[in-house]
């Protein structure tokens, strides 16, 4: 008889629990924030949190909502929120706009059995999460191993 797992404390499981709670808020919500793929939307969301979080909405509550959740939470919540995984298409998007460009990968893990990162799966899914028309031409795409870099397109200085 193999002995049985060591049970969590109190304070993992919460721990699990707030990351779990936090991660599908972000993944609920981030559609919600429009214009999509923008750093105005990512404003938005925290707005959002601050207010539904008891903050008042102004400058310095905003700031003492983002300085609560520290860089690593609120780094955790940009990934989720900028990142979409496309089970249809095997494919994996990382398209943080603050990054130069988007990245797409396989959902598949490296060395798997995963097809192959082709240019029509990611056109499809780059339509699919509603970027075709944020992004470079295809001739500007690179394949990097596993994976394809898009460029955000040049936005039109004003």
């Amino acid at each position: 008889m193999s002995p049985s797992p060591p049970v969590p404390d109190a304070t993992a499981l919460q721990a699990g629990l707030f990351e779990f709670a936090i991660s599908e808020l972000v993944r609920q919500h981030r559609s919600s924030f429009e214009p999509l793929w923008t750093v105005e939307s990512w404003a938005k969301l925290m707005i959002w949190l601050t207010l539904n979080s008891g903050g008042s909405g102004d400058r310095d509550a905003l700031e003492q909502f983002a300085a609560a959740l520290g860089p690593a939470l609120s780094g955790r919540m940009r990934r989720l929120f900028f990142e979409r995984e496309l089970e249809s298409l095997g494919l994996k998007l990382l398209a943080d706009p603050a990054d130069p460009q988007v990245l797409v990968l396989p959902l598949a893990a490296a060395g798997g059995d995963g097809p192959p990162v082709d240019l029509e799966r990611v056109a499809a899914a780059l339509a699919g999460a509603g970027l075709d028309g944020r992004v470079a031409e295809r001739d500007r795409w690179q394949r990097l191993e596993a994976l394809v870099a898009v460029p955000w397109l040049d936005e039109p200085c004003s």
